[in-house]
């Protein structure tokens, strides 16, 4: 028997612990482990989600493109993942004994795939939004539409909302994000038949559609910027050409900026997600299955919901200015010095010699 099992045996079913008894305190009686790893990521996704969603009513500019829609979308979405992950801290820290062990493992685990499902569904809506944007720059504005951008985010939810509901009528697992709760972890079981149909109807979608996206995106890019220097090496003199050059790349520049940082979102959650995925596909098929291994890549995957805030302020000035006015009251000194640099030097006005005496 391994050590989880002699831990349930020997203090009852208070005490399960997916990480077994290195992760148990018995002087508080409770996966102190466990409970230290969810707090922390739970504090972090709900503070990072804030931020985000703040900035974007403190910065107009940010809504200049229709992204931002999807991306506050997710932000609500992660946002609702930290809150929700607040039910397995309390009940591993004994508040939450009460409540019928099998409904609230079924909801949690219900919820928080659904949540995630609205975030990868929005990474595809916006790797397809800035597509149409760049292959059909003309007609994309009667393309997108505020009104079909509205519709396609109700969509999200109401799919993402569907597709996990068949678990709920004893069709597979949606996934481990209850194995915090021992009925999840031992009595409600993956079905390699519902694997299977969320493999096809969410995951294989969503990433088939980014690669394809993204990749179309950036050859695009590279033929455009071949072309133009092709273009001022046959017909421009070297110093016209390298301004022409400058101020055609430049009207690409924000469009193709904007793209990378989308990119690289969308590169971190699939990087993220890939353990739990591969985890997910050879448990549903009973080739491994190890409990450590679906805490690791459950929590790993749901640490996604913080990194959205992380990249923005890393990767977006327009989102870093948002962040200064937000906190700008906080720090109003820190902000006035970096004013003051960034300020241009005022210059002197030269003397007018017809003024000399």
């Amino acid at each position: 028997m391994n050590s989880s099992s002699n831990v349930n045996q020997s203090s009852g079913a208070a005490t399960f612990c997916l990480l077994g008894a290195v992760g148990y305190s018995h002087s508080l009686d409770t996966c102190v482990l466990e409970v230290v790893v969810i707090l922390f990521l739970t504090v972090l996704i709900i503070s990072g989600n804030l931020v985000v969603i703040f900035v974007f009513h403190c910065a107009p500019l940010l809504h200049h493109h229709t992204t931002s829609h999807f991306i506050q979308t997710m932000a609500y979405a992660d946002l609702l993942v930290g809150v929700s992950c607040l039910v397995p801290s309390l009940f591993l820290l004994h508040y939450l004994r009460d409540l019928n062990e099998e409904l609230t493992c079924k909801v949690f685990g219900y919820m928080v795939s659904v949540l995630k499902s609205v975030s990868m569904a929005s990474l595809a809506c916006i790797s397809v939004d800035r597509y149409i944007a760049i292959t059909r720059p003309l007609s994309y504005s009667t393309l997108v539409t505020a009104c079909r951008l509205r519709v396609c985010i109700v969509l999200i939810w109401v799919y993402s909302a569907l597709i996990f509901l068949p678990s709920f009528f004893g069709w597979g697992k949606p996934g481990y994000h209850g194995d915090i709760f021992q009925w999840c972890a031992d009595s409600w079981k993956t079905s390699p038949g519902f694997s299977t149909f969320i493999v096809a109807v969410l995951y294989a979608p969503a990433a088939l559609t980014v690669c394809f996206t993204y990749g179309s995106i950036f050859r695009i890019c590279r033929q455009h910027t071949r072309e133009i220097t092709q273009r001022h090496a046959r017909f421009s003199s070297q110093l016209d050409g390298e301004k022409g050059e400058r101020g055609e790349r430049c009207e690409g520049c924000p469009d193709k900026r904007y793209a990378m940082v989308l990119f690289r979102i969308t590169s971190v959650f699939y990087v993220l997600w890939m353990p739990y995925i591969l985890y997910f596909l050879l448990e549903s098929a009973g080739l491994y299955q190890h409990k450590v291994a679906s805490f690791l890549t459950t929590w790993l995957a749901i640490s996604n919901s913080f990194c959205n805030c992380l990249i923005y302020s890393l990767s977006n000035s327009v989102f870093r200015k948002g962040l200064g006015r937000l906190f700008s009251p906080l720090f109003p000194s820190c902000l006035s010095c970096t004013d003051a640099k960034k300020a241009p030097v005022p210059v002197s006005p030269r003397p007018d010699s017809r003024c000399q005496v």
